[in-house]
């Protein structure tokens, strides 16, 4: 595939994978993105997952014509994009190596071998000439690994940008890039604000027509909606206006809270109100729309003096992933002695910017007349 007369794509979809990084649900599975850039000599950036290796290298041979690349660059050594490094040098035996010092160091531990004979190491504003084009490489520490860098092609004004810009998906799903570039950000890079803001601001600097991430399409449209988002994502700022309830329930009654809330907001204009079962639907789900929107209420029982498992597990994904600049409501459930809300603020208690409602909707047990009137007060508070 062509991405200018001088750059092609090379790289492979997956549609056998079922977890992303052990974890993520990818229903439509994934891109390993690969390129191939030509001057007067041919670089290719980046490897692929070891289990399509052949279609990869098929790729490479049919764009060269069976012609040896002079250069293989590696921006980041996660094994999705580095486990093929050590088999493509076995065979292109003249191929020289470009990436950072700590990528080498890497390549040492994953492969045996750092190809000291071969390696060309490079650091902030180092440049590659290729004959008639020259890349420029950018230090991208902590997005989201230390040895990352990102390539900036100055003839075709292309931006190579590793994991950043990725999203969940192979290249042939159809689906909608928002979702599923949010939910990869935040699972995945979302702890990293601070660096990926530090990249963002070395971009801007830059004159750049096209964006050639690692995973997910090639942007080549409306590329300032893209920055944008990440420059939100990555400040922790609010995206939607809306209201996300998170709940965990064991026999149905905080759930009928957690719902009765959501049909209050609702009918009192709320613009947007997500409502997800941690118990049940996809976490990482529940952690993107967190993060995009400006306020939570976390609902959940008490369960052995703390909180539902499920629960922790949520909240524990929210501050690994330094979640900040919110407002949190609570409703807790406890037939004899509720704790929730003080546990749940505890976790919390080192986050930023978080700002707690006055109300905390406390349940006996069952959802009552009472419980009906501290839901509709929460409401107005958190519609204010």
């Amino acid at each position: 595939m062509k991405v200018t007369d001088t750059v092609f794509y090379v790289g492979v979809n997956d549609h056998d994978i079922d977890l992303f990084e052990g974890q993520y649900v990818v229903p439509n599975g994934m891109a390993y993105n690969s390129y191939i850039v030509k001057g007067e000599k041919t670089a290719v950036m980046d490897s692929v997952d070891i289990n399509f290796y052949s279609q990869w290298m098929a790729n490479i041979k049919e764009t060269l014509n069976g012609e040896a690349p002079d250069y293989l660059i590696v921006q980041h050594m996660e094994p999705d994009h580095s486990a093929s490094i050590n088999i493509f040098m076995q065979t292109y035996l003249d191929t020289k190596i470009v990436a950072s010092k700590q990528a080498f160091a890497m390549m040492k531990n994953y492969f045996g071998t750092d190809f000291s004979n071969r390696q060309i190491i490079v650091g902030e504003n180092d440049t590659l000439d290729l004959g008639g084009r020259t890349l420029t490489f950018i230090t991208a520490s902590m997005v989201h690994w230390p040895e990352v860098i990102v390539t900036y092609d100055s003839k075709d004004k292309i931006l190579f940008s590793a994991d950043g810009f990725g999203k969940f998906g192979a290249l042939d799903a159809d689906e909608d890039w928002a979702c599923e570039a949010r939910r990869y950000y935040f699972g995945i890079v979302g702890k990293y604000g601070i660096p990926v803001q530090n990249l963002l601001k070395k971009a801007s600097a830059l004159e750049i027509e096209k964006i050639c991430p690692l995973h997910g399409p090639i942007l080549t449209e409306n590329l300032g909606y893209y920055l944008d988002l990440y420059n939100t994502w990555s400040s922790y700022g609010v995206e939607s206006e809306g209201i996300v309830i998170a709940y965990t329930s064991v026999y149905g009654n905080t759930k009928r809270a957690a719902l009765k809330l959501a049909d209050i907001l609702k009918e009192k204009g709320c613009p947007k109100v997500a409502v997800t079962d941690l118990a049940r639907d996809d976490m990482a789900e529940a952690v993107e729309d967190a993060f995009r929107y400006g306020k939570l209420v976390l609902a959940t029982t008490t369960y052995n003096s703390d909180i539902f498992p499920f629960m922790r597990t949520f909240v524990d994904a929210l501050t690994e992933r330094l979640y900040q600049n919110r407002t949190i409501a609570i409703i807790e459930n406890g037939s004899w002695f509720p704790t929730a809300a003080k546990v749940i603020k505890g976790m919390l208690e080192k986050s930023k910017n978080i700002t707690f409602t006055d109300t905390t909707v406390t349940i006996k047990s069952a959802v009552n007349e009472e419980t009906i009137k501290q839901l509709e007060a929460l409401a107005d508070e958190l519609l204010k």
